[in-house]
């Protein structure tokens, strides 16, 4: 019997947060480091949902931040499934903010983080696969796994 597969909307996952002084540096820019934390919680998420187990991150990619995040300023982080392996899960998330005060959104940046599922001891477990229904899934499917692949091999390299 095959894995069951699910589709990738049953997982999408925005996490939305203001952003207050606690976040900030002495500049009032929300850290690098507070983005980040939620950029790992919306993957967590989306990957617990389609897994329906417990998950860990094992990478994520490259970040750029292209423009600061500001004390009151509303940070959403979408996270979404692009390819799902036997075990691991490729999750892009999206970072925005939402400048309220003037009404204006940017964005922020990218980035792609590999969850890999366990088991109730701890170790690999198998997930459901998941159903390219569109292009642009399908698109996205092929760059995550291509990513993936040059990834494992750079680690294979430093071994």
């Amino acid at each position: 019997m095959g894995r069951k597969s699910k589709a990738i909307s049953e997982s999408i996952t925005t996490l939305s947060q203001v952003m207050m002084p606690i976040h900030t540096n002495h500049y009032g820019n929300v850290h690098g480091g507070t983005i980040l934390r939620i950029v790992d919680e919306a993957a967590y998420v989306t990957a617990t949902k389609h897994a329906r187990k417990n998950v860990v991150i094992a990478s994520m990619d490259h970040i750029v931040f292209k423009h600061p995040v500001h004390i009151g300023d509303i940070l959403n982080v979408k996270a979404r499934l692009c390819y799902v392996g036997r075990t691991s899960m490729e999750v892009e998330v999206t970072i925005d903010t939402e400048r309220l005060k003037i009404g204006k959104t940017l964005q922020i940046g990218s980035a792609q983080l590999t969850m890999i599922a366990l088991d109730e001891y701890g170790r690999p477990t198998e997930v459901p696969k998941i159903t390219l229904k569109t292009k642009r899934d399908k698109l996205k499917s092929r760059q995550a796994l291509a990513t993936r692949k040059v990834r494992l091999t750079k680690g294979e390299q430093k071994k």
